[in-house]
């Protein structure tokens, strides 16, 4: 678990109002943190590459956010000088009728990166103690039992070589209402969005209370959350990349040992 004022400690309470999505850390202006972010970049591709070669290990980015909070955005920007062999984006959807006859974490399961990979969750396990609480879609009886499910997941999944980390996107209702609107002003932007995300907005609230306690229950020191303020787009592209970054060159991955005699090899 890599140290970071924006770490959610385990088992201390939460907030989530205490927390400024309009937070910008240690810079004054986008330009300065542009700058990093492309230092980051450059690191992430050298570690990247590392990791893939090595193979002993892998890492999973989670990323959720109430809608327009960016986690394309983020995956697009943080992960863009990666090898493409070696990085995998998973979009979990409505889970289709096969998925839904099977526990909420199979289908999960199946989309975990493999050694040497490093995987992104664009939406993930926990839109099960989310969307399906919001919504009513599941009894609470139920969900409110699978954060100790999720919890026990992803530590066998660390126990067995896996790196996570979780990243809860966070924007301002306000800063939503900017995006969405962006979205039908812009031809471009036309096709994100969906009018469906206006019932999602009326309840705000009552997604932000869900985002609090996943928080709450489910940062651990094995998988922990990082709330990300994510009105200023340039920030959160840092943000993440920074605890990437620190997270990867702590691992500490070696190149493997080359095979025998390569010295001796002559190409004619």
């Amino acid at each position: 678990m890599t140290s970071s004022p924006y770490l959610v400690e385990p088992g201390k309470k939460l907030r989530l109002a205490d927390w400024s999505p309009d937070d910008t850390g240690p810079f004054k202006g986008k330009a300065e943190a542009l700058a990093e972010e492309a230092k980051n970049l450059e690191k992430l591709a050298a570690l990247q590459n590392v990791l893939y070669a090595e193979s002993k290990r892998s890492v999973l980015v989670v990323l959720q956010a109430i809608d327009a909070g960016g986690k394309d955005g983020t995956i697009r920007h943080v992960f863009s000088g990666m090898n493409p062999q070696g990085c995998n984006v998973t979009s979990f959807k409505v889970p289709s009728e096969l998925e839904k006859s099977h526990d909420f974490l199979w289908r999960i399961h199946a989309q975990v990166p493999h050694k040497g990979m490093i995987g992104i969750f664009n939406r993930s396990h926990y839109e099960s103690v989310l969307v399906e609480r919001v919504k009513k879609l599941t009894p609470k009886a139920i969900w409110s039992r699978r954060y100790e499910h999720i919890n026990a997941f992803e530590k066998m999944l660390t126990d067995e070589g896996v790196t996570i980390l979780k990243f809860f996107l966070h924007i301002s209702k306000k800063e939503q209402k900017h995006r969405m609107l962006a979205r039908l002003d812009q031809q471009s932007k036309n096709w994100k969005f969906n009018p469906d995300d206006l019932a999602d907005r009326a309840l705000w609230d009552v997604y932000m209370k869900a985002y609090q306690d996943v928080m709450r229950e489910c940062s651990t020191r094995h998988a922990p959350w990082y709330i990300v303020p994510a009105n200023h787009k340039w920030f959160r592209n840092w943000l993440v990349g920074d605890v990437l970054v620190r997270t990867l060159t702590a691992m500490d991955s070696k190149y493997p040992p080359p095979p025998q005699g390569l010295e001796k090899i002559k190409i004619k």
